[in-house]
């Protein structure tokens, strides 16, 4: 697959990409030391800290997502790379305060790497920092450990949920309370129909035939459960959704938050239909979709496809998810 994009030189991609991001969005981001996007109207001392890493060509996140009532500050990779650890021990530093930070790592082995190498730093400082790893990619398995699952989408709501507890001063134990809580109950699952073409070689990150669709596939070009004949958009999503139900355990009576998240060549019209399955789907099973978003949120340049997720919901969780946040990809007011 021959690569067509607009860029300049690929060395100077991630650069480009952030100066271009945090121009368009001034009175939201700010880019510091060169790949730390950062919130314009800084949170007080006394309020929690949220701070996340992960590379760059998945746009708008993560750094789309920094802002009031999420993110404090995204450290940000080369192109699907993790960022190295003196810059997340940097964003930590950054954001040191007496109410602590929370640290949202995403379960892939570059980040994990950075992100254990920078805590040991930031132990070292004294800094007062708790991580999260979000896991909740069940391809590998329903009964998968969770070490051996990867982190999706799912990190993006739970960044709404930690940053609205983080704003309304709750302390940084009981912003990990509520963000472990979600991570517990969160489950995504993502479908494959075309590669996309890493834009620093040109080359494809996988191969799927013109009449193929692999279930399971990770945002990195990741096997998945295997290669399949294309399906209609009811039957993927019936498939998935029976697997995403039970790896949450949502049953009747039970409320949830589902989401559709569009891997970069899907439509929103073809966005729409799968969310028009999930909806009526769940609600013949008796559960209620008590909040719901499709859109792209987490992409992979211009693969076809996108991932499912579904987040078994309580009332402590729904009203952190409508209390407000301002970031140039989600606003709740």
């Amino acid at each position: 697959m021959a690569m067509k994009k607009f860029i300049n030189d690929p060395a100077n991609l991630t650069s480009e990409l952030l100066e271009g991001y945090t121009m368009a969005y001034s009175n939201k981001v700010k880019l510091v030391s060169d790949k730390l996007v950062c919130r314009v109207n800084e949170k007080s001392k006394d309020k929690v800290a949220i701070v996340t890493l992960g590379g760059a060509g998945h746009e708008p996140a993560l750094e789309g997502f920094v802002g009031e009532g999420m993110l404090d500050v995204s450290a940000v990779g080369d192109i699907f790379a993790a960022p190295g650890p003196p810059k997340v021990f940097e964003a930590l530093k950054m954001m040191d305060r007496p109410a602590g930070v929370l640290f949202v790592v995403l379960n892939h082995a570059g980040d994990v790497m950075s992100a254990n190498m920078a805590m040991k730093m930031a132990e070292k400082e004294g800094l007062n920092v708790k991580m999260i790893l979000t896991h909740e990619d069940i391809a590998p398995g329903i009964d998968t450990p969770d070490e051996d699952k990867r982190g999706l989408v799912g990190c993006v709501p739970l960044y709404k949920i930690a940053g609205a507890a983080a704003e309304a001063g709750a302390s940084l134990d009981e912003v990990y309370r509520v963000a472990e809580k979600f991570n517990n109950n969160m489950a995504t699952l993502a479908v494959a129909l075309k590669t996309a073409t890493h834009p620093s070689t040109g080359e494809s990150i996988f191969d799927l035939a013109d009449d193929e669709m692999e279930i399971g596939m990770g945002q990195h070009g990741e096997a998945g459960t295997g290669k399949s004949k294309i399906m209609t958009a009811d039957e993927t999503a019936e498939i998935m959704l029976t697997q995403l139900v039970k790896a949450v355990g949502a049953k009747s009576g039970d409320k949830v938050f589902a989401m559709i998240n569009g891997a970069g060549a899907t439509t929103l019209m073809e966005q729409f239909i799968v969310f028009r399955h999930v909806k009526k789907s769940l609600a013949e099973k008796g559960i209620e979709v008590a909040r719901a978003h499709v859109g792209e949120v987490l992409t992979v340049q211009e693969m076809g496809g996108f991932q499912m997720f579904l987040a078994k919901m309580d009332d402590e969780l729904i009203k952190l998810w409508d209390a407000p946040c301002d970031t140039a990809f989600l606003t709740i007011r």
